[in-house]
């Protein structure tokens, strides 16, 4: 019986160290993760790395070193970057670790008890650093091997390959793909990627390679040691390896309720691995986010142009968290985005340090000025209103996974507590001895907003609202359904440091 609410990111691929592409998909698939457990599930977060194929050998070749050497470097990188930027996942799979060979064998043996392998010959382009071969129609430039290029890939040439390997007969599902994206349109979200996919499948599918012959550097293909499961295959996979596949506690688990990947690799989600699993007789995910792309101040990213962003140094400018809140607030979730140097400080400034920061430090100032330090029990009043309608809408952004709605909205109510301050001038209440009622309701208020925000927060900040939270002694953060009757009369408030300080711009 399932009992978990599994969610996978995109397995990165060991070609170099962690960017702050991948960041940005870990983020937001950590905050989904999180607000899945606020909402009191049990959730199962995965991200790992896909560590074969012909780049990784020619990498590894270019460094001196062996593949496998080149591979756990990477591992360690990646894992040390989503320790630093607070990623709560529960396993992080690896394709070269035993219980992932095992589960590619089984699919393999699945897939061909059902008819779909047989023999052939391929010939035609491939990228290498896509891993995948490419259409003429999909390469841009002209003359040949040498004048065509990926566009995801221009300055890499591209390869002429013709050897004789396994297929998959891709063709035999496409009706029933097609039925899918009809009973499901929730399958491949957003709508613009699910438009997309339903065009490719509308003009035709055909068979796949799913082998490759003597690539040193791979699964090999059961039985034949001379021929290397294709990658794409191998890769997809993960999703059932990292939960146990084929044992049978993976049904825990499976099937996963949703993977985050890229808008580039939709159709290895959204048509590849759904064939495989029909073929295997598996369930299939509840729902794949393809999310868009990140551009720097305008431009595609590009370290020989100048156009880059190093990670260490956008994690390094304001605080993880900050960075964190920054992608998520800033690129919406279900498009492109850019990330802007100065947008990232007008947004830390603006939102984090003055409204928010502000926010709780008088908040916490008046409670000890005025009350000892303690929060005294007082009336609801309009910001209580305030906070049941924010999270409303809130709920209803996260649930459709639009995160850069989810944190403008909750940002909504620090604004609004913000003003709650200046209309109910509680300095005045405080030299008023007739208003002694007012001013508890006026604190008691502005403190359970405060544990709202936290609490709202929290998905996108972790660290930073779980420090807020425990200013007001919310020693761990409480769950959603536990906010509408949040009391936090008679908690001891304390501050440490200052949760977003000021910096001036390098």
């Amino acid at each position: 019986m399932k009992g978990f609410y599994y969610l996978t990111t995109a397995i990165d691929y060991a070609n170099g160290p962690p960017h702050i592409g991948h960041a940005f998909e870990k983020i937001g698939g950590d905050a989904v993760a999180r607000y899945h457990r606020r909402k009191g599930e049990n959730v199962h977060l995965v991200v790992g790395m896909d560590e074969h194929g012909l780049n990784v050998l020619q990498s590894a070749g270019a460094a001196g070193i062996t593949p496998q050497q080149w591979v756990d470097d990477l591992a360690g990188q990646f894992l040390s970057a989503w320790q630093r930027l607070s990623i709560s996942n529960d396993d992080f799979i690896r394709t070269t670790q035993p219980r992932h060979r095992r589960a590619v064998n089984v699919m393999i043996e699945r897939m061909q008890r059902a008819g779909d392998l047989y023999r052939g010959t391929y010939e035609g382009y491939y990228c290498v650093r896509c891993e995948a071969y490419k259409a003429e129609e999909e390469l841009s430039g002209e003359g040949g091997v040498a004048g065509l290029r990926c566009p995801l890939h221009p300055t890499r040439e591209i390869v002429w390959m013709r050897e004789e390997n396994w297929f998959f007969r891709l063709s035999r599902y496409r009706d029933q793909l097609l039925q899918l994206l009809d009973q499901r349109p929730e399958f491949v979200q957003p709508e613009i990627r699910r438009n997309e996919i339903r065009r490719v499948l509308e003009e035709g599918l055909q068979d796949i390679s799913v082998s490759r012959s003597r690539l040193p550097w791979g699964v090999p293909w059961p039985g034949e040691p001379d021929q290397t499961v294709y990658v794409w295959i191998d890769a997809l996979t993960n999703y059932l390896s990292a939960v146990g596949f084929p044992d049978p506690g993976y049904t825990a688990f499976w099937p996963a309720d949703l993977h985050v990947i890229g808008k580039d690799i939709t159709r290895f989600h959204c048509i590849y691995w759904p064939a495989m699993l029909l073929s295997a007789g598996l369930e299939l995910p509840g729902s794949v986010w393809a999310h868009g792309f990140l551009t720097y101040e305008g431009s595609k990213f590009s370290k020989s142009a100048g156009a880059w962003v190093d990670l260490d140094d956008a994690i390094g400018r304001y605080g993880p968290d900050a960075l964190r809140y920054y992608l998520l607030r800033e690129v919406p979730w279900a498009g492109d985005g850019d990330f802007s140097w100065s947008r990232f400080a007008e947004r830390y400034t603006a939102e984090l340090a003055d409204d928010l920061g502000n926010l709780a430090n008088r908040t916490i100032t008046m409670i000890e000025r005025y009350r000892g330090g303690r929060v005294p029990a007082g009336a609801a009043t309009a910001l209580d209103e305030t906070a049941g309608a924010v999270l409303r809408r809130y709920t209803e952004a996260m649930d459709a996974h639009l995160l850069h709605q989810g944190a403008a909205t909750a940002m909504e109510l620090a604004d609004a507590a913000n003003v709650f301050i200046e209309r109910r001038a509680p300095w005045r209440q405080a030299r008023e001895g007739d208003q002694a009622a007012e001013l508890d309701a006026t604190l008691a208020s502005l403190a359970r907003t405060l544990g709202k925000l936290a609490t709202l927060l929290e998905p996108f900040m972790p660290q930073k609202m779980a420090a807020l939270g425990g200013w007001l002694g919310l020693e761990p953060l409480p769950q959603l359904d536990q906010l509408a009757t949040l009391e936090l009369a008679g908690r001891r408030v304390k501050r440490a440091e200052v949760l977003f300080p000021k910096w001036s711009s390098p």
